[in-house]
């Protein structure tokens, strides 16, 4: 079954994916792992080759032509991601190894700076460990609290109790903004809006959304919000954070040494100005550039044509999934359908471990995820040790969800039969 949608942009894109036109044991490989990591189209890939035979130098404190074509294709892509996420100025973008780390400079600079006995942290039940296990180091550190967002009945963001949550003591809100286990989509401005009322910062995890959803950082509000280059065709080892300049201006340095610095003394130092302050070291020059490949990929396509094609990949997945009996699909029960969820499904099957399903499944040359997919609590919550998951993106097609499925069945059938 191939749409219309499909041939203009699935069947279009395919071709600059080399990693998907391959056999594993002995079967055309189908990718529903991109929850986990995207893949690389060749624009991207030719772009890091690119700098690494042309003018591989080191950024920013080199005269000679090599490093002056690096900087600037380095600072190139700081103004494109700027543009990508619609940040007012590409001083509020701060390159970080990946998400994890931008979340971790926000925790250790404005948080252990900020932060004091009985202050308040909310975060939600669904957050990745990488917004949980920074915010609780902090915690331990500055004696501020954390207090979490849980599930409404049909598993989804609690909004109502997040609003009840909030107060004067509430200094932080950390959420995310898109679910990479229930697949939600928070309401992260109106999350935003209540926040700043009562005069918290906002910090927005977009690992999940920026590669499928045009992202506005003015119009929803927040302070900060990361992502990582990997999960939106871009290698791995390349993330980023935005924080609004006034904010980032009044955090000290998270790391010392080459690249912040403004000057060295014996007696001190003295950091250097935005965005550099925070990108100690040698930066992932090579990783960058090819990030701002990927930002120009992307935005060639059009944010708003991947996501409207991948509803139609969405909704297409669920009326599949739930033809098979004994499945449990975690996130909102409003929308079993699929509409208005991201491009993912995290489920079990009675009796049969995940892990088995997607060894099984592996053996067809279908990918996909099984385990804890790092929302250890949420699974908790679930009283499941963990779950499978197939996670779509714009270069998936109907078929292959229709070769997912069929090697589903397949394998739950294998699984009855010895039980």
């Amino acid at each position: 079954m191939i749409s219309v949608k499909e041939k203009t942009l699935a069947a279009k894109v395919r071709s600059d994916f080399p990693i998907l036109h391959q056999e594993i044991n002995g079967k055309s490989l189908v990718y529903l792992d991109n929850a986990a990591t995207s893949q690389k189209p060749l624009i991207v890939l030719d772009t890091l080759r690119h700098y690494y035979e042309k003018y591989n130098a080191n950024v920013h404190r080199g005269a000679h032509s090599l490093s002056v074509r690096a900087t600037e294709a380095y600072e190139g892509a700081r103004d494109k991601v700027a543009k990508f996420i619609n940040s007012e100025s590409s001083q509020e973008i701060v390159f970080t190894r990946n998400a994890t780390e931008a979340i971790n400079l926000v925790a250790y600079s404005w948080g252990l700076t900020n932060l004091k006995p009985g202050d308040e942290i909310i975060i939600s039940v669904m957050e990745h460990h990488s917004n949980i296990v920074p915010w609780q180091m902090i915690a331990q550190k500055t004696g501020a609290v954390i207090k979490y967002v849980f599930l409404t009945e049909q598993e989804e963001f609690d909004l109502d109790q997040f609003k009840s949550l909030l107060s004067r003591k509430t200094r932080l809100v950390a959420i995310v903004h898109v679910s990479n286990t229930l697949g939600c989509i928070n309401p992260v401005r109106e999350i935003t809006s209540a926040a700043h009322q009562v005069g918290a910062k906002v910090l927005i995890d977009a690992c999940q959304s920026a590669p499928h959803l045009a992202i506005d950082v003015q119009h929803i509000g927040c302070d900060w919000l990361v992502a990582s280059g990997h999960k939106m065709c871009a290698p791995t080892g390349i993330g980023f954070l935005y924080g609004k300049k006034e904010i980032l201006e009044g955090m000290p340095p998270f790391l010392g040494g080459g690249e912040m610095i403004g000057e060295v003394f014996l007696e001190g130092f003295t950091h250097g100005k935005l965005p550099h302050k925070f990108e100690a070291g040698t930066p992932a020059v090579g990783e960058v550039i090819a990030l701002g490949a990927a930002v120009d990929y992307l935005t060639t396509i059009g944010l708003d044509k991947i996501h409207v094609y991948e509803e139609e990949l969405t909704t297409y997945l669920f009326k599949r999934l739930t033809e098979i009996s004994k499945i449990r699909i975690y996130g909102s029960k409003s929308n079993l359908d699929g509409k208005g969820r991201a491009a993912l499904a995290s489920f079990n099957v009675e009796g049969i471990h995940g892990s088995d399903l997607s060894t099984l499944l592996d053996n067809e040359g279908i990918s996909i995820r099984s385990g804890h997919h790092c929302t250890q609590p949420l699974h908790r919550l679930f009283n499941a040790s963990g779950s499978a998951r197939v996670s779509l993106y714009f270069y998936n097609t109907l078929e292959e969800i229709d070769s997912f499925i069929l090697a589903l069945k397949e394998t739950i059938d294998f699984f009855t039969e010895i039980m």
